[in-house]
């Protein structure tokens, strides 16, 4: 295992530190970094309780090397509150009960920040493809598609921005 200093934009903050370059980035951040909002479920890219976003795409974090984060920021979804408070996104997921284990919420919730910032008023269709890649065992999917739309439909967007815009 060699090690080499990775740096790269973590939650809008810079990040330097002396890491393993093939081990996954879930790893990193959950290990190294301590970020345990980024879950992992099946560590094979099928479920996406592990989705971050990498320079502003969904991606999943067990299958990218942490030496790909090089230069690039990552957001995850300890980077989607202000100060510790729950944004109009995750404040709708509540509303709509659209948590229940909460397991994949964070995948989810990165999924549909995702969505929401390139299309501030999607369709129901383009919420169901946005949220495909991430598995929900608990809660069934009509109240996660809901969450999103009510998200869409209260801000538009602009309450779901990160604060690097």
């Amino acid at each position: 295992m060699k090690k080499q200093i990775i740096r790269f934009r973590l939650n809008d903050e810079p990040v330097e530190l002396l890491a393993d370059p093939a081990q996954s980035l879930l790893h990193l951040l959950r290990e190294e970094l301590e970020l345990t909002g980024t879950k992992e479920g099946c560590g094979r890219g099928e479920c996406g309780a592990c989705t971050v976003l990498l320079d502003g795409r969904p991606v999943n974090s067990c299958l990218v090397p942490a030496g790909k984060v090089e230069g690039k920021q990552v957001i995850t979804i300890e980077g989607l509150t202000r100060s510790g408070e729950a944004r109009p996104l995750q404040e709708a997921f509540v509303a709509a009960g659209a948590v229940q284990c909460g397991f994949c919420t964070p995948g989810m919730i990165i999924s549909a920040y995702a969505l929401l910032k390139a299309n501030p008023n999607p369709t129901a269709a383009e919420i169901r493809s946005a949220i495909s890649g991430n598995l929900c065992r608990c809660t069934g999917y009509k109240q996660i598609e809901q969450a999103v739309a009510m998200a869409a439909q209260q801000g538009r967007g602009s309450s779901t921005t990160t604060k690097e815009n």
